[in-house]
């Protein structure tokens, strides 16, 4: 059967509409809430995420010489540079950046990559909270 064009587009955006990606949190909150529903499964005591421990984790370097500071600063609301390719990195906190965490999909491949250098595993829901947390009371 022949669709025009742009009724062909408007059925595969509906269909893409019905996709887990389209369903995918596109904000701060969102993204905050489905990390806390993930984290209270392995720590049901769990109530809120932590700005305070989102900071710590952010400036503690773990298990190699890299924190999450060594790229991003240890102010997050400006640029910074990664550390061995001097790729410019832009602000990573929200008021700085608004387009930061504002799409699943980077910020998946974003924490799954920087976890990775930075931790040798992949971050927690409720580390990825907590830096989220913070990341959100830092100004630019």
């Amino acid at each position: 059967m022949y669709f025009p064009r742009p009724l062909a587009m408007g059925v595969a955006l509906a269909l893409l509409a019905g996709s887990t990606l389209a369903a995918s949190p596109t904000s701060p909150a969102e993204l905050q809430a489905a990390w806390l529903a993930e984290a209270r499964q392995s720590n049901p005591a769990l109530r809120a995420f932590s700005a305070e421990r989102g900071r710590s984790f952010f400036s503690t370097t773990h298990g190699s010489d890299w924190s999450c500071a060594s790229c991003h600063t240890n102010n997050p609301g400006q640029g910074g540079a990664h550390a061995v390719t001097r790729k410019l990195i832009e602000p990573l906190a929200p008021a700085a950046n608004p387009r930061r965490f504002s799409d699943a999909a980077k910020v998946d491949k974003w924490f799954g990559r920087n976890c990775k250098d930075v931790l040798g595993r992949a971050c927690t829901a409720e580390e990825k909270g907590d830096l989220l947390t913070y990341l959100l009371t830092v100004k630019p």
